[in-house]
């Protein structure tokens, strides 16, 4: 295994670490359960509920009596008479209802009762009553009617540090490992009035929620937990009283105590949560629910009423605002209490109870930590997009299984965890990637800026630019540039310290291909090769190569003089540069491929370079670059040398300087001498007119460059440079150093 693969497999180790530990995270938020994780559950219950609530069927045996506004319009205010009630239970049961149940609470005895009246100091002497109706008590007169029908009272949990003692009518049978210890405690029960507990049929609890309470109401308990025993809630008894039902059925735990299953009442199974709660299967209120108080004490013997009576569980509440008795349901209405005791008889007579238990919480469990690993074994091999995807179908697939277990078998299963979860996991994961990826980045950029100038790998990123293997064919420029004098060198220092001093060099002469934004192909031994105009275009690339030549002549001044180089020989250069076609790309195999460029000009960079010891000058340039920037320079004709690999001599210049010493009068001035030495030699004058003006170029050359007097004074024995033969072309230059080709004209000698 390569050291890259080993790099690779042990980031991607790393990465699943981290994508395992954010798994473990979660999965011990959500056994510890926060309110935001609890509550967000539970909107996505609402919104369940919302989307598919449970249609009304008005055929089942539930209907509420509304004491309304209409009815204390047209009967008093709140409360009434108990004479008055009892005549209401006497009404509902000659209709034939099934079971009649409070919903509201009989903790006083009823004021309005003669005896009390009586008694009451503020009517003493006012209120006259005949003797026989001195002792009468209202109280005494509904426990009466009460007692003749199946009538269920209600009582409330309350704070209070003492309370009545309240034993439910119902037998309560425990299955299992007393699973009533785990219902919701109720301090006390407010009482009930007497005789009214002892006359009815039932009592149960009229709360829909525990004490405190408030906002929602998802679950209501259908056992609670008082301090006599278990008591039911007020529409599960007035249920066992229709049904005659002489008990109640509690399963439990086989192996845990306080832990309710369901609870059973006739043939009817309600599934529980573990304290003995049912979620409420909601559906849009109803005005069909509803009858008047006012119309059955009106109208008690009207049929059409009493086909809404008979058979059925009535329920006793209010709908009237001054009584403060509405509840938000989980579909954003608000109804009377008593609506949301009618809704579960209605749901526990249809069967369509909701059900959560805790293999459905461990389901939800186990689907976050499979998007988890999901989304990890992705991401890790292939990226954060495809992992994107793949999460999102397996999102798909478990946000598709809870609303198919919801509207098939009412089965509440949160998909919030699990979703919120894997994007929290998938969010934190391509982070980490990121920061990674960005880390790698750097590291890349950092190499490659050794090659490429700064602002080309900007707009390298900017425009996108990839690497593949293959080019495109493109005019560049080349430069080659050789240490001179590094044999030498290398004989009178170590091999480490060579190695030190030539990358101190590099690094230098690198900065300055890289300040004209050039790119370094490669370091070959002492030399080194960059190019212009790739892998982005240069616009001016010919006069950039030659600007890079000149800086890189002056750091190389700079370093001859550095601490460095102390007691050493100073070492030269030998720079070529050439402009012409070329194949720039990614050359090599598949899996290992340098950006390079090939063509004929880095063979004539090349050998333009190794002829710099021949004319004795630095830097030479080919007529191409002269041609394309020989207004922003200063360059003077070197004439032609011999390129190994080419049949024909190739015309070269020697780059004196930039266009700033181009504009000086002492280079106008050597430039004249220079045109006029080159016509005598091409003219054949003399050999000492010739050395006159060869002397002359030398002289001016002292203050123009210093490093053209071994130009100039190479020129005697080059002069055959200058006077082109050859069989088929002569080449002409004009006062400019333009080349122009004239075909077919033999040169004489």
């Amino acid at each position: 295994m390569t050291v890259k693969s080993k790099e690779k497999t042990s980031r991607r180790r790393a990465f699943r670490l981290v994508g395992l530990g954010l798994i473990m995270l979660g999965c011990f938020i959500r056994v510890l359960d926060p309110y935001p994780v609890r509550m967000t559950r539970l909107i996505y219950f609402d919104i369940l509920q919302r989307i598919s609530p449970r249609e009304y069927n008005p055929d089942l045996p539930v209907r509420v009596l509304d004491i309304d506004e209409q009815s204390l319009a047209n009967w008093g205010q709140w409360p009434w008479p108990r004479t008055l009630l009892a005549q209401m239970v006497q009404n509902l049961g000659e209709n034939g209802a099934a079971a009649i149940a409070f919903d509201m609470l009989f903790v006083e005895p009823d004021r309005y009762s003669p005896a009390r009246l009586l008694n009451d100091p503020a009517l003493d002497g006012v209120l006259t009553v005949e003797r026989h109706a001195q002792k009468v008590d209202y109280d005494v007169l509904f426990g009466l009617e009460v007692a003749h029908w199946p009538v269920v009272m209600g009582t409330a949990a309350r704070h209070a540090s003492e309370g009545s003692r309240m034993t439910a009518k119902a037998g309560i049978i425990e299955i299992g490992e007393s699973p009533t210890s785990g219902l919701i405690s109720v301090p006390h029960w407010t009482p009930i009035a007497p005789p009214l507990g002892r006359s009815a049929a039932g009592i149960g609890g009229v709360n829909v929620s525990p004490l405190g309470g408030t906002g929602v109401i998802r679950s209501v308990p259908v056992l609670w937990g008082g301090p006599e025993g278990a008591l039911p809630s007020l529409g599960i008894e007035a249920l066992r009283i229709a049904l005659d039902a002489p008990y109640i059925l509690v399963e439990g735990s086989s192996d845990e105590a306080g832990i309710v299953l369901a609870v059973e009442i006739g043939d009817f199974r309600l599934p529980t949560t573990e304290n003995g709660e049912v979620w409420v299967r909601y559906r849009r209120d109803q005005p069909d629910l509803y009858l008047s108080a006012d119309a059955i004490m009106q109208n008690p013997n009207d049929p059409d009423l009493r086909s809404e009576i008979e058979g059925r569980i009535i329920l006793v509440g209010t709908s009237a605002a001054g009584l403060f008795d509405m509840h938000q349901t989980s579909l954003g209405e608000s109804v009377p209490g008593v609506s949301i005791h009618a809704q579960i008889l209605e749901q526990i007579l249809t069967g369509e109870m909701l059900s959560r238990s805790d293999v459905t919480a461990a389901l939800e469990l186990l689907s976050f930590v499979l998007l988890g690993l999901i989304v990890i074994a992705v991401m890790s091999s292939f990226g954060a997009v495809t992992s994107f995807v793949a999460g999102g179908v397996a999102a798909a697939v478990v946000l598709g299984t809870s609303w198919l277990a919801f509207q098939n078998q009412l089965v509440l299963f949160d998909v919030t965890f699990p979703l919120m979860g894997g994007m929290a996991n998938f969010g934190l994961l391509a982070g980490y990637l990121f920061i990674s990826t960005e880390r790698e980045k750097r590291e890349i950029r950092q190499v490659f800026s050794h090659y490429v100038a700064p602002e080309i790998l900007d707009e390298m990123e900017l425009s996108g630019h990839r690497l593949q293997l293959g080019g495109e064919t493109q005019e560049i420029t080349v430069m080659f540039s050789d240490i001179r004098g590094f044999t030498p060198l290398s004989e009178s220092v170590s091999a480490t310290d060579l190695v030190t001093l030539l990358n101190e060099l590099f690094s230098q002469l690198g900065d300055q291909i890289l300040h004209e934004r050039g790119t370094i192909d490669k370091f070959i031994g002492d030399a080194v090769m960059a190019f212009w105009n790739a892998p982005l275009p240069v616009e001016d690339h010919p006069c950039r190569a030659a600007h890079a030549a000149l800086r890189m002549r002056a750091a190389l001044t700079e370093f001859n003089e550095s601490e460095a180089m102390r007691d050493r020989q100073p070492i030269a250069l030998a720079t070529g540069c050439a402009t012409g076609w070329a194949c720039v790309g990614n050359i090599g195999s598949r899996s290992r491929f340098n950006y390079t460029v090939i063509g004929d000009v880095v063979n004539v960079a090349a050998r333009i370079e190794q002829n710099c010891r021949h004319v004795d000058y630095d830097i030479l340039v080919s007529a191409s670059v002269n041609n394309a920037a020989r207004f922003d320079l200063a360059m003077l004709e070197a004439g032609f040398v011999d390129l190994k690999g080419k049949s024909d001599p190739e015309p070269v210049f020697v780059l004196v300087g930039d266009k700033s010493l181009a504009e000086t009068e002492g280079f106008q001035t050597l430039q004249t001498a220079h045109e006029h030495l080159i016509a005598a030699i091409r003219d054949r004058n003399a050999q000492d007119e010739v050395s006159e003006l060869c002397a002359e170029c030398t002289a001016l050359s002292e203050i123009v460059e210093p490093g053209l007097k071994r130009f100039y004074r190479a020129l005697p024995g080059r002069m055959a440079d200058f006077r082109l033969d050859a069989q088929t072309t002569r080449v002409e230059f004009s006062h400019r150093g333009t080349l122009r080709k004239v075909a077919g004209i033999r040169a004489t000698s």
